[in-house]
């Protein structure tokens, strides 16, 4: 099983927001903000009830997720983190990430940040052209972006990631070179660049549905995806995940936790957790979540119980995602078997194709494979 040295993630989430995107799909929600004061008097319970089930364990990445967290007072988030120092044995070299909307920030919440600990800032540009914040449904420019990356610098944040769009309808790869080179300019230590994936119940969703949207071709999309890798890899920012690139030492701790199927702890409602050998989320609705805080009843559900076969498929297939793959005689020592006995054929077959690698003792995604990688997934799970 996982190694007892390795730290534990926790993830708090802050669904409120000032408005709802198009395209997303997080359980978010704005015009909720009434909820706020009693929101986090419930999140800070259910932290407390935690605070027992991790004694002895080590915190390592605290993860602040939305929603916007920076839109709701920061003196909520201040206590939250004085409440998680004072219930959980987190490490001093801990990563602690909140996500931020620019336009949602100014010197002094970010001050505060600071002071309460966190280190590591994810800002949300998305996109450098009006017309396409637009149509995202984003409040923010690219200036707000700009000053708001200068203040968090000043704030002395030395960890900044900022979180961009590619394959948007309209989007011209002049367009994402114009972004790309402008969230370069300001030298982030990180950059997540994520394929737009229009999802059901989304207004982007509605408007597909209604014949209002046109979303990119397949090739366009893939022509901006090599063109952030090429870029990116000439800036001297690490290809380390499918979506995200790193300048060396500032991978991102939490969510590599994720991709490597370590241990991690969700609070909020929608939140997910994967400890004790079980899976499990929070219910979303954050009236509910509150009752049954307040009325000390367990908010979780589909509690899954993670059996080996699963942990096995779960730890190839996230593995995977990691550019540098997975390392075999890891698989060996956590499962006691070989990688091989288990996924020989695939693996062989998926070589031959070119789109896995075999090096030393790591297995890992071809270049092509990286592009086709859910193809690659679904095959090594059949």
């Amino acid at each position: 099983m996982h190694s007892e040295i390795e730290g534990i993630g926790l993830y708090i989430h802050v669904p409120f927001c000032k408005s709802k995107c198009r395209y997303c799909d997080f359980n978010s929600f704005s015009g909720r903000d009434q909820l706020i004061p009693a929101y986090f008097n419930a999140v800070a319970k259910e932290l407390v009830q935690y605070g027992d089930k991790l004694r002895g364990l080590r915190v390592d990445t605290v993860f602040i997720g939305g929603g916007t967290p920076s839109f709701v007072d920061p003196a909520y988030i201040y206590e939250l983190m004085e409440l998680c120092v004072k219930t959980f044995e987190i490490c001093r070299n801990a990563e602690i990430t909140i996500e931020a909307n620019p336009g949602t920030l100014s010197v002094e919440k970010l001050t505060l940040y600071r002071q309460a600990g966190i280190n590591r800032l994810s800002m949300g540009l998305q996109a450098y052209q009006k017309n396409l914040l637009g149509l995202m449904g984003r409040i923010h420019t690219a200036e707000d972006f700009i000053s708001n990356f200068k203040d968090a610098r000043k704030a002395g944040f030395e960890n900044i990631n900022a979180d961009l769009i590619f394959g948007l309808p309209g989007q011209t790869l002049k367009d994402w070179e114009e972004t790309i080179e402008g969230a370069l300019r300001w030298e982030p230590e990180h950059l997540s660049c994520y394929s737009l994936k229009i999802e059901d119940g989304t207004v982007f969703g509605q408007m597909l549905d209604r014949g209002e949207l046109c979303p990119a071709d397949d090739e366009q999309d893939r022509e901006m995806y090599y063109l952030a890798i090429k870029r990116l890899g000439q800036a001297g920012l690490r290809h380390y995940e499918i979506s995200n690139f790193a300048r060396p030492g500032y991978e991102c701790r939490h969510n590599i936790k994720y991709w490597r199927t370590c241990r991690y702890i969700g609070v909020g409602p929608g939140a997910h957790s994967y400890f004790d050998g079980k899976r499990y989320g929070n219910i979303c609705d954050i009236e509910n979540y509150i009752k049954c805080i307040d009325n000390g009843q367990n908010t979780a559900e589909n509690i899954e119980h993670i059996y080996k076969k699963d942990e096995i498929s779960e730890f190839v297939i996230l593995g995977l995602r990691l550019t540098q793959g997975i390392d075999i005689s890891e698989f060996r020592q956590r499962f006691g078997r070989e990688i091989f006995d288990i996924y020989g054929m695939q693996i062989k077959e998926l070589t031959e194709k070119g789109l896995l690698e075999c090096m030393g003792s790591r297995l890992a995604l071809s270049s092509k494979g990286l592009d086709l990688a859910n193809s690659v997934f679904v095959e090594l799970i059949r």
